[in-house]
This record gives structure tokens, C-alpha cells and sequence, in this order.
């Protein structure tokens, strides 16, 4: 090796060191935290409570701002040069695209986290008027011809990806077959007066402008909307639903440049620390530890739950089967 190659490869490796220890030397750090729409309130607690835990563990300040959307609209921001730390996406398969569009994290990103990078899981669930005037109990109500139902676009939300597929499986499993699956979502669709570009879109459409009869949502926005708006709604829990697992990710290319990968990664370690699962208890997600699912279980009813690598085989045969250009969802959705 020349004296030249040998120096700028010490002065290379000099680069990264001084890259990865920048946030420590700094007495204050800043993280961006990409999400999806109904985690707002979840963050700005999770938030406080790791800034407070990350003081006392090493003396420096640490301040997280948020972005939230629609999933998949917020996965492309980041693969557009969005400058996130973390994401933490509604779904793997939006979580995939920073991977396949651009390298921004390994492809084996889930094995770095407990449970595939999975701290906390919701459902899908239906808000209904005050009273059920509708008197809707399952989803073949939702097909009904004096129903009207609120629901995000699953092009653009991930929540929406969840309801969609939800629905499809209830159809498939009680009708049978794929295609009286697609016979019966293409019903429920044409029954959908707006398609927001993401879940909490849709909560404003369906809570604050009084449109649509039902609104298919995450649980813990149903949850909310009760919180908020008191008795004018009432949650209906369907015969079968999905088990939603949101799963997170250092953004590596970001968080190397700018120095914060180890204060990252100990922000997403700490949703699975007892605080952090209690938070996301309290914010109606559902925990994954043992401890604060035994608190929060009575918040929680059990529920006819599948998985989607059971039912549609992962993110990947899904999102080419269903949501991908030409996919089921365009071929049954017209525009009103």
C-alpha cells in the first residue's frame, strides 16, 4: 500500500469515527421520528419520557420532532431525501420500500429488534354513530346499501392496507374463495363516499364532518374518539380482524451521516422498556410484554386475530396482489 492510499484510508476511517461519536459530543441532539397518522399522541409522551430517561443516562438533551401521514406517503418522503432518524411505519412492507428504494436501511432491518421490530400491535375495529343507529355488528353490514363508509385510501395509508385486507379475509373465509372476497370488497368500496390519504383523515371526515355511517379504524383511534368526543360514538368489534404490527427502523444512511445512530437506536430499544410499554398501553396500543399486557388486558378484549404471512403469505404477495398498480384494489375501486 502506497503512503498516500494508507493515509487516506486512515483519514477515512478518522471520518467515520468522528461521524458516529458527533452526537456525543454535542450537548444537545435532535431526532426525527417519521410516522404514521395515528401515533401523534403516542410520541409526544413516548417522547418526553425518553428525553427525561436519555438525560439522566448521559447528560445530554435530546429533542424529537414528529412527522405523521399516510404510511406510504411518508415512507416515499423519506426515500425523496426526508432526513429521518427513525420510521416508524404503519406496516413492514412500507418499512421494506426504504430498503428497495434506495438502501437506506439493510434488507434484514426486522432480525435488529425484538419481535421482527414489533414493541407494540393494534387492530382493526368499526366506530359507529351513538347508538348504532345502523345497527351494524360485523363487516357484511358494511356492504349494505344504506350504509356509508369511511375508510383511508390503502394506495396511500397504511392503515388503510390493514382494513382492506381485513375485510378481504372476513369475506374469503365466511363466502368463500378469493373471488367472492373481491366480489364483496368491491361492494363495501362502492359504499365509500371520500378516500382520505390517511387514518386520521378519515377520523376528521367521519368525527368532525359527520360523513359516512362507519368508520373502519385502528382500534386505538376508535379508542380516541371516545376520549374525545365522549358517548357520540360506540366501537363494534368484528367477528375476525388482523393483527396490526407496526414495526420500526433506524434510518441507517441518515443516521450515519449525521451522527445520532446510537441515540436512535436507544429511542426505539426504549418503546419495549417498561415506561415505553406502558405508554403505548395508555395510548391504547397493545403491548407486547407479558407485564403490561396483564395491566392493560381488561382495556383489550380478546379477538378472532390472523396474521397476514398466514393469510396472504407477508407484505410482499400482498402489496403486489392487492396494492400495487393494476392490483385488486384498482381493478374493483372507480372513482365516484
Amino acid at each position: 500500500m502506497t503512503p498516500r492510499r494508507h493515509a487516506l484510508r486512515t483519514l477515512g476511517a478518522l471520518t467515520l469515527v468522528a461521524a458516529s461519536s458527533m452526537a456525543w459530543a454535542q450537548s444537545k441532539v435532535e431526532l426525527l421520528n417519521v410516522s404514521y397518522d395515528p401515533t401523534r399522541e403516542l410520541y409526544v409522551a413516548f417522547n418526553a419520557a425518553f428525553a427525561k430517561h436519555w438525560k439522566a443516562k448521559t447528560g445530554q438533551d435530546v429533542s424529537i420532532k414528529q412527522s405523521h401521514g399516510g404510511s406510504g406517503k411518508q415512507a416515499r418522503s423519506i426515500i425523496d431525501g426526508l432526513d429521518a432518524d427513525v420510521a416508524t411505519l404503519a406496516l413492514a412492507g412500507d418499512t421494506d420500500a426504504l430498503n428497495e428504494h434506495g438502501g437506506w436501511i439493510p434488507k434484514d432491518w426486522q432480525k435488529r429488534l425484538p419481535l421482527n421490530s414489533t414493541p407494540y400491535a393494534s387492530t382493526i375495529i368499526l366506530a359507529v354513530r351513538e347508538g348504532n343507529p345502523k345497527g351494524i355488528k360485523d363487516w357484511d353490514d358494511l356492504i349494505r346499501p344504506d350504509v356509508k363508509v369511511i375508510t383511508p385510501n390503502p394506495k396511500t395509508s397504511g392503515g388503510a392496507r390493514w382494513n382492506y385486507l381485513a375485510a378481504w379475509e372476513f369475506a374469503k373465509r365466511k363466502y368463500g374463495g378469493d373471488a367472492k372476497a373481491k366480489e364483496f370488497v368491491a361492494k363495501l368500496y362502492a359504499n365509500v363516499p371520500v378516500l382520505d390519504t390517511g387514518a386520521r383523515g378519515s377520523t376528521i371526515t367521519f368525527a368532525q364532518r359527520n360523513q359516512g355511517d362507519v368508520l373502519i379504524a385502528w382500534e386505538n383511534e376508535a379508542y380516541l374518539l371516545d376520549k374525545e368526543f365522549g358517548s357520540k360514538f360506540d366501537v363494534v368489534y368484528p367477528s375476525l380482524s388482523i393483527l396490526a404490527e407496526p414495526a420500526v427502523t433506524v434510518v441507517d444512511k441518515n443516521v450515519d451521516k449525521k451522527g445520532t445512530r446510537a441515540v436512535a437506536t436507544a429511542y426505539l430499544e426504549y418503546l419495549y422498556s417498561d415506561d415505553g410499554q406502558d405508554i403505548a398501553g395508555k395510548n391504547f396500543y397493545r403491548p407486547t410484554s407479558a407485564k403490561a399486557q396483564a395491566k392493560y388486558a381488561k382495556q383489550f378484549p380478546k379477538l378472532n386475530l390472523f396474521r397476514i404471512d398466514e393469510a396472504f403469505g407477508g407484505w410482499t404477495q400482498a402489496t403486489k396482489a392487492h396494492f400495487a398498480d393494476g392490483g385488486s384494489f384498482d381493478q374493483i375501486y372507480t372513482k365516484k
